[in-house]
């Protein structure tokens, strides 16, 4: 059982995590580095999550009391039976959509769960599932809109909101041969990795917003980009998007970079 902080009155920090793929929930180290982290955080009264695996314009919000989404295929079929029922977030939902401004209007969807990008995590940093969760959709891929949505939820995080990025820092899964988790990481991974890295460290929203022609390992290291982009919104739901974040776990799992990052 993971034991997360007391909630406190102060600001909650913002994710951008590497969700991984249901195995994740058998990786030992992962899923340790994972619960280590939650349980060091203050306990959030909510989580607001935009996960790689819904894009969806206008921006859309999931639905409480509905099944989760089995976004994937070829796994072993307990992965189809596992649950994270979370509390009804629909009061959450309410307030995020008054943030939105008039001429962005939200979409409040009836019927979609958590997908795994949210709920293969959650299950690990808070497998309690007693704290509302409430998705939000990726309604683009252009850095700066993205920041710029970030920037609107920024508030929430005064309010006791964790507000995370889930994706994977690298993605290329069509140019991988091995699909072990102990796999080697390659050359493409890696030089994508330790460009972020480096850009995350020191602050550079610009560099990482030019990733498509200044990264390395492009764009092989995201032949398409959901599973990065999720990171701008953790930026500009930082109190600084141009501030170093702690980053908070590194390394590969099949070979694909799950550095994931903190920011205040």
């Amino acid at each position: 059982m993971t034991e997360t902080s007391p909630a406190t009155t102060g600001r909650m920090p913002a994710l951008y995590i590497g969700h991984g793929a249901p195995p994740l929930l058998d990786d030992p180290l992962w899923s340790a580095q994972l619960s280590a982290w939650a349980a060091g955080l203050p306990r959030p009264k909510a989580i607001l999550i935009v996960s790689a695996h819904w894009e969806s314009a206008p921006v859309s919000l999931s639905a409480s009391g509905v099944p989760l989404v089995y976004d994937f295929g070829g796994f072993h079929p307990r992965y189809y039976q596992m649950q994270y029922a979370t509390p009804d977030a629909s009061a959450l939902a309410a307030r995020v959509a008054a943030m939105m401004p008039d001429r962005e209007p939200v979409h409040q969807h009836a019927s979609r769960g958590l997908d795994h990008g949210a709920w293969v995590p959650l299950k690990i940093m808070f497998p309690e599932a007693d704290i509302p969760v409430l998705q939000m959709s990726l309604p683009t891929h252009d850095p700066y809109r993205l920041l710029a949505l970030g920037e609107r939820l920024r508030p929430l995080r005064d309010e006791g909101v964790l507000v995370m990025g889930s994706g994977f820092l690298t993605h290329g899964l069509p140019f991988l041969r091995d699909f072990t988790i102990e796999a080697k990481a390659p050359g493409w991974s890696v030089d994508f990795d330790l460009w972020a890295a480096d850009a995350l460290a020191r602050g550079d929203v610009d560099e990482l917003a030019a990733y498509q022609a200044k990264a390395p390992g492009m764009p092989y290291a995201h032949p398409t980009v959901e599973h990065y982009t999720p990171l701008f919104v953790t930026l500009g739901a930082a109190t600084a998007a141009d501030a170093p974040g702690d980053q908070r776990i590194d390394g590969y799992w099949m070979g694909l970079s799950k550095r994931s990052l903190q920011v205040a």
